[in-house]
C-alpha cells in the first residue's frame, strides 16, 4: 500500500476554553502514533498509509472532543498516488 500525504485541520469550538490546548491534544496523538508529520501553522500534515492515518486522525478528533470541545470542524486534504509513494519531503525539500 502506497504512502499518502494526509493534512488535517481541527477547529474546536468552545465557549470556554481556548481552543490551543484543544489542538495540542490532536498533535499529541499524532505524535505518540509514530507516523511521520509536521505542524504548520494551518494543519498537521501525516505521512503513511491511507487506513493509518485515517484511523490516527479518528482519535485526534476523539481527543479533542474529550478534552472539552463543544465541537469540531475538521478538515482533510490527501494526496494520493495508485501506484507510488507520495513523500513530505518531495515537495518541501527543494525549499529548505
Amino acid at each position: 500500500m502506497p504512502q499518502i500525504n494526509l493534512g488535517i485541520q481541527i477547529v474546536p469550538k468552545s465557549k470556554t476554553l481556548d481552543s490551543y490546548p484543544l489542538v495540542d491534544k490532536a498533535i499529541s496523538v499524532i505524535a505518540a502514533s509514530g507516523v511521520k508529520y509536521e505542524v504548520t501553522p494551518f494543519e498537521t500534515v501525516m505521512e503513511g498509509p491511507e487506513d493509518q492515518l485515517m484511523a490516527i486522525a479518528r482519535k485526534a478528533q476523539d481527543a479533542v472532543l474529550a478534552a472539552g470541545a463543544d465541537e469540531i470542524l475538521v478538515y482533510y486534504r490527501m494526496q494520493i498516488r495508485p501506484d507510488r509513494d507520495v513523500s513530505m519531503d518531495e515537495k518541501t525539500h527543494p525549499h529548505r
